[in-house]
């Protein structure tokens, strides 16, 4: 057991040093970079929790780009689910978190979780932004209509229609173990999500 942990670290310690050191996924082509907006710094959070770590998640059931709807109660009893809310396509920081993840993917597959990210841009958006950063091992999902109910009921959704750079991780039991809602002008450290998930996956 101590062997398999300790395996287990080791392997952690070099994804988080690939993602620490990868190229930023709107620097991969001059064409992408030409096209992300600039948004500036923001109000680092502008939002108030509606969920605290213990609640059960509220239920949803959302639009995938690769077509047709994810549910999380879909995942019920059978994966744990991490969430991640960010405010926009087309951005800097979101363009550069959510391909991060590819590289990152062995963590959520050694603690036995899935990965949904959610925006509240409509689905062509979605396609045109995903297509463009490659091909993401998760399901993208629009919160687009009715506009941010989601994000709402999460209580990450900010007083300009976006929403806060949120991530949640929810138990086979629907229940939340973890919350970050982040400064939106920065990317959350991936380090402190997979520290999340282990304790999550014991």
């Amino acid at each position: 057991m101590q062997t398999k942990r300790v395996a287990s670290f080791t392997m952690m310690v070099g994804i988080l040093s690939l993602f620490a050191f990868a190229p930023v996924a709107f620097g991969i082509s001059e064409a992408y970079k030409e096209n992300i907006y600039n948004v500036g710094t923001l109000k680092p959070m502008d939002s108030v929790l509606k969920v605290k770590g213990g609640d059960r998640a509220p239920s949803f059931t959302l639009p995938a780009v690769s077509g047709g709807n994810v549910s999380l109660n879909q995942y019920q009893g059978k994966k744990n689910v991490v969430i991640s809310f960010v405010p926009a396509a087309w951005t800097p920081v979101c363009s550069d978190q959510w391909p991060g993840y590819n590289i990152a993917k062995s963590i959520f597959d050694e603690n036995d979780a899935i990965l949904l990210g959610i925006t509240v841009d409509n689905i062509p958006t979605l396609f045109a932004w995903t297509n463009q950063m490659g091909k993401l091992w998760f399901p993208v999902l629009s919160d687009f209509w009715p506009h941010g109910a989601v994000a709402k009921k999460f209580g990450v959704l900010r007083s300009n229609g976006v929403s806060e750079r949120a991530l949640f991780v929810i138990d086979k039991k629907d229940i939340i173990r973890y919350i970050d809602v982040h400064d939106i002008n920065r990317r959350p450290p991936l380090e402190d999500l997979a520290s999340a998930l282990e304790k999550v996956s014991k």
